[in-house]
Protein backbone atom coordinates (compact mmCIF):
# COMPACT_ATOMS: atom_id res chain seq x y z
CA UNK A 1 0.00 0.00 0.00
CA UNK A 2 1.35 3.57 -1.00
CA UNK A 3 1.86 5.43 2.37
CA UNK A 4 -0.23 9.10 2.00
CA UNK A 5 1.74 12.21 1.51
CA UNK A 6 1.95 14.98 4.04
CA UNK A 7 -1.10 17.08 4.13
CA UNK A 8 0.51 20.56 3.12
CA UNK A 9 3.89 21.85 2.12
CA UNK A 10 6.36 22.96 4.56
CA UNK A 11 6.82 26.62 5.15
CA UNK A 12 8.83 28.65 2.64
CA UNK A 13 7.31 26.07 0.20
CA UNK A 14 3.90 26.86 -1.94
CA UNK A 15 0.99 24.36 -2.56
CA UNK A 16 2.29 23.81 -6.44
CA UNK A 17 6.26 22.69 -5.50
CA UNK A 18 4.97 20.47 -2.45
CA UNK A 19 2.60 18.91 -4.93
CA UNK A 20 5.08 18.29 -7.28
CA UNK A 21 7.53 17.11 -5.52
CA UNK A 22 5.19 14.89 -3.59
CA UNK A 23 4.51 13.21 -7.18
CA UNK A 24 8.25 12.63 -7.77
CA UNK A 25 9.41 9.14 -7.51
CA UNK A 26 12.56 8.81 -5.25
CA UNK A 27 15.46 9.52 -7.08
CA UNK A 28 18.29 7.42 -7.18
CA UNK A 29 20.82 10.12 -6.95
CA UNK A 30 19.66 10.49 -3.38
CA UNK A 31 21.74 7.18 -2.74
CA UNK A 32 24.87 9.03 -3.39
CA UNK A 33 24.50 10.90 -0.27
CA UNK A 34 24.67 8.16 1.85
CA UNK A 35 27.72 7.91 4.41
CA UNK A 36 30.12 5.53 3.07
CA UNK A 37 31.53 3.12 5.39
CA UNK A 38 35.47 3.07 6.43
CA UNK A 39 37.42 0.38 4.91
CA UNK A 40 37.64 -1.72 8.11
CA UNK A 41 33.84 -2.25 7.55
CA UNK A 42 33.70 -5.42 10.01
CA UNK A 43 34.31 -2.77 12.51
CA UNK A 44 31.28 -0.32 11.86
CA UNK A 45 27.68 -0.56 12.28
CA UNK A 46 25.00 1.78 10.27
CA UNK A 47 21.70 2.81 12.22
CA UNK A 48 19.10 3.92 9.91
CA UNK A 49 16.18 6.33 11.08
CA UNK A 50 12.91 6.52 9.08
CA UNK A 51 9.78 9.03 9.06
CA UNK A 52 7.55 10.38 6.35
CA UNK A 53 8.96 13.71 6.10
CA UNK A 54 12.27 13.46 7.36
CA UNK A 55 12.02 16.44 8.81
CA UNK A 56 10.52 15.58 12.43
CA UNK A 57 11.07 12.85 13.94
CA UNK A 58 13.53 10.22 12.23
CA UNK A 59 16.28 13.32 12.58
CA UNK A 60 15.64 13.97 16.10
CA UNK A 61 16.26 10.55 16.57
CA UNK A 62 18.98 10.40 14.23
CA UNK A 63 21.33 13.71 16.34
CA UNK A 64 20.38 11.83 19.61
CA UNK A 65 21.80 8.54 18.33
CA UNK A 66 24.92 10.36 17.41
CA UNK A 67 25.47 12.17 20.49
CA UNK A 68 25.46 8.93 22.20
CA UNK A 69 26.77 6.38 19.56
CA UNK A 70 28.99 8.44 17.47
CA UNK A 71 31.83 8.21 20.09
CA UNK A 72 31.62 4.37 19.50
CA UNK A 73 31.97 4.53 15.72
CA UNK A 74 28.50 4.02 15.09
CA UNK A 75 27.06 6.02 11.84
CA UNK A 76 24.05 7.35 12.06
CA UNK A 77 21.56 8.83 9.51
CA UNK A 78 17.97 9.04 8.55
CA UNK A 79 15.79 9.17 5.69
CA UNK A 80 12.22 9.86 4.93
CA UNK A 81 9.47 7.58 2.54
CA UNK A 82 7.71 10.50 1.57
CA UNK A 83 10.65 13.18 2.08
CA UNK A 84 10.35 16.98 1.72
CA UNK A 85 13.82 16.87 0.08
CA UNK A 86 16.18 19.36 0.94
CA UNK A 87 14.21 20.56 3.93
CA UNK A 88 15.55 21.15 7.52
CA UNK A 89 14.30 19.75 10.82
CA UNK A 90 11.41 22.02 11.88
CA UNK A 91 11.49 24.77 14.71
CA UNK A 92 10.30 22.67 17.35
CA UNK A 93 12.21 19.38 16.56
CA UNK A 94 15.27 22.02 16.71
CA UNK A 95 14.18 22.94 20.29
CA UNK A 96 14.04 19.50 21.25
CA UNK A 97 17.29 18.13 20.09
CA UNK A 98 18.91 20.84 21.72
CA UNK A 99 17.13 20.16 24.99
CA UNK A 100 18.27 16.60 24.83
CA UNK A 101 21.78 18.02 24.18
CA UNK A 102 21.95 17.14 21.04
CA UNK A 103 24.86 19.06 18.42
CA UNK A 104 22.87 22.21 17.43
CA UNK A 105 25.71 21.95 14.38
CA UNK A 106 24.23 19.02 13.20
CA UNK A 107 20.80 19.27 13.91
CA UNK A 108 20.92 22.91 12.17
CA UNK A 109 22.33 20.94 8.93
CA UNK A 110 20.26 18.35 8.52
CA UNK A 111 18.61 18.19 5.08
CA UNK A 112 15.72 15.95 4.10
CA UNK A 113 16.02 13.28 2.15
CA UNK A 114 14.03 10.46 0.37
CA UNK A 115 14.25 6.42 1.62
CA UNK A 116 16.14 4.51 -1.05
CA UNK A 117 17.33 0.71 -0.98
CA UNK A 118 20.92 0.98 -0.93
CA UNK A 119 19.82 3.10 2.18
CA UNK A 120 18.09 -0.21 3.67
CA UNK A 121 20.99 -2.62 2.24
CA UNK A 122 23.89 -0.65 4.15
CA UNK A 123 22.01 -0.60 7.33
CA UNK A 124 22.52 -3.01 10.50
CA UNK A 125 19.46 -1.69 12.31
CA UNK A 126 16.62 0.41 11.12
CA UNK A 127 14.44 2.26 13.35
CA UNK A 128 10.98 3.38 12.13
CA UNK A 129 9.01 6.08 13.69
CA UNK A 130 5.60 4.01 13.27
CA UNK A 131 4.36 0.69 11.84
CA UNK A 132 3.25 2.53 8.60
CA UNK A 133 7.36 3.20 7.98
CA UNK A 134 8.04 -0.22 9.08
CA UNK A 135 5.73 -1.58 6.54
CA UNK A 136 6.93 0.28 3.81
CA UNK A 137 10.24 -0.25 4.52
CA UNK A 138 9.59 -4.41 4.07
CA UNK A 139 7.90 -3.52 1.07
CA UNK A 140 10.84 -2.16 -0.26
CA UNK A 141 13.78 -4.46 0.59
CA UNK A 142 11.99 -7.82 1.99
CA UNK A 143 14.78 -9.10 3.27
CA UNK A 144 15.30 -6.71 5.85
CA UNK A 145 12.21 -7.65 7.94
CA UNK A 146 15.21 -8.74 10.86
CA UNK A 147 16.79 -5.65 10.94
CA UNK A 148 13.63 -3.31 11.00
CA UNK A 149 12.01 -2.46 14.28
CA UNK A 150 9.69 0.65 14.87
CA UNK A 151 11.67 2.62 17.42
CA UNK A 152 9.10 2.11 20.90
CA UNK A 153 8.63 -1.62 19.36
CA UNK A 154 12.46 -2.00 19.42
CA UNK A 155 12.56 -0.15 23.16
CA UNK A 156 9.69 -2.78 24.28
CA UNK A 157 11.10 -6.15 23.09
CA UNK A 158 14.76 -4.95 24.40
CA UNK A 159 13.42 -3.76 27.62
CA UNK A 160 13.09 -8.36 28.27
CA UNK A 161 16.31 -8.92 27.54
CA UNK A 162 18.82 -8.12 29.93
CA UNK A 163 22.25 -6.75 28.97
CA UNK A 164 23.90 -9.86 29.79
CA UNK A 165 21.87 -11.57 28.04
CA UNK A 166 23.04 -9.45 25.23
CA UNK A 167 26.31 -9.59 25.84
CA UNK A 168 26.46 -12.98 26.45
CA UNK A 169 24.81 -13.57 22.92
CA UNK A 170 27.16 -10.98 20.80
CA UNK A 171 29.93 -13.54 22.48
CA UNK A 172 28.91 -16.57 21.18
CA UNK A 173 28.16 -15.52 18.08
CA UNK A 174 31.76 -16.20 15.82
CA UNK A 175 32.12 -13.59 13.05
CA UNK A 176 32.40 -10.01 12.60
CA UNK A 177 30.89 -7.11 14.26
CA UNK A 178 28.10 -7.35 11.78
CA UNK A 179 27.40 -11.18 12.92
CA UNK A 180 27.51 -10.56 16.59
CA UNK A 181 24.82 -7.38 16.16
CA UNK A 182 22.64 -9.23 13.96
CA UNK A 183 22.60 -11.53 16.62
CA UNK A 184 21.78 -9.68 19.44
CA UNK A 185 18.95 -7.98 16.90
CA UNK A 186 17.86 -11.38 16.83
CA UNK A 187 17.49 -11.87 20.42
CA UNK A 188 15.56 -8.89 20.39
CA UNK A 189 13.21 -10.10 17.49
CA UNK A 190 12.58 -13.26 19.81
CA UNK A 191 11.12 -11.11 22.76
CA UNK A 192 7.96 -10.85 20.88
CA UNK A 193 4.99 -12.16 22.28
CA UNK A 194 7.02 -11.72 25.90
CA UNK A 195 5.65 -7.99 26.59
CA UNK A 196 1.88 -7.63 24.65
CA UNK A 197 1.20 -4.13 24.21
CA UNK A 198 -1.98 -2.12 21.91
CA UNK A 199 -0.38 -1.73 18.34
CA UNK A 200 -0.47 1.90 18.77
CA UNK A 201 1.85 2.13 21.43
CA UNK A 202 4.45 0.99 19.18
CA UNK A 203 4.54 4.52 17.32
CA UNK A 204 5.68 7.74 18.06
CA UNK A 205 3.26 10.63 16.95
CA UNK A 206 3.84 12.48 14.06
CA UNK A 207 4.14 16.02 15.17
CA UNK A 208 4.08 17.53 11.90
CA UNK A 209 2.12 20.94 11.09
CA UNK A 210 1.23 20.47 14.77
CA UNK A 211 1.10 22.22 18.01
CA UNK A 212 4.35 22.57 20.65
CA UNK A 213 2.42 20.58 22.81
CA UNK A 214 2.21 17.81 20.06
CA UNK A 215 6.04 17.99 19.76
CA UNK A 216 6.37 17.55 23.73
CA UNK A 217 4.44 13.99 23.43
CA UNK A 218 6.45 12.86 20.42
CA UNK A 219 9.71 13.59 21.84
CA UNK A 220 8.64 12.08 25.39
CA UNK A 221 7.68 8.96 23.18
CA UNK A 222 10.86 8.76 20.93
CA UNK A 223 13.59 9.95 23.49
CA UNK A 224 13.24 7.30 26.41
CA UNK A 225 13.23 4.53 23.72
CA UNK A 226 16.66 5.51 22.64
CA UNK A 227 17.84 4.47 26.00
CA UNK A 228 17.11 0.62 24.93
CA UNK A 229 18.65 1.35 21.55
CA UNK A 230 21.64 2.35 23.20
CA UNK A 231 21.87 -0.35 25.98
CA UNK A 232 21.50 -2.96 23.43
CA UNK A 233 24.08 -1.41 20.70
CA UNK A 234 26.84 -1.18 23.81
CA UNK A 235 26.31 -4.50 24.42
CA UNK A 236 26.56 -6.24 21.13
CA UNK A 237 29.84 -4.13 20.43
CA UNK A 238 31.34 -4.45 24.04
Amino acid sequence: MTLPPLDGPPAGMSRREWREQQEQPPRAAAAESIPSRPAATDETLTILTVCTGNICRSPLAEVLLRQRLAPLGIRIHSAGTHALEGHGMQEPALELAALAGADPAIAQAHRARYLVEPYLADADLILTMAREHRSAVVKMMPGALRRTFTLREFARLASTLSTEEALETARQTDGSLQDRFAAVLRAVGDQRGLTPAPPEDDDVVDPYRRSRETYALSGAQLTPALDEVERIVRAAVS
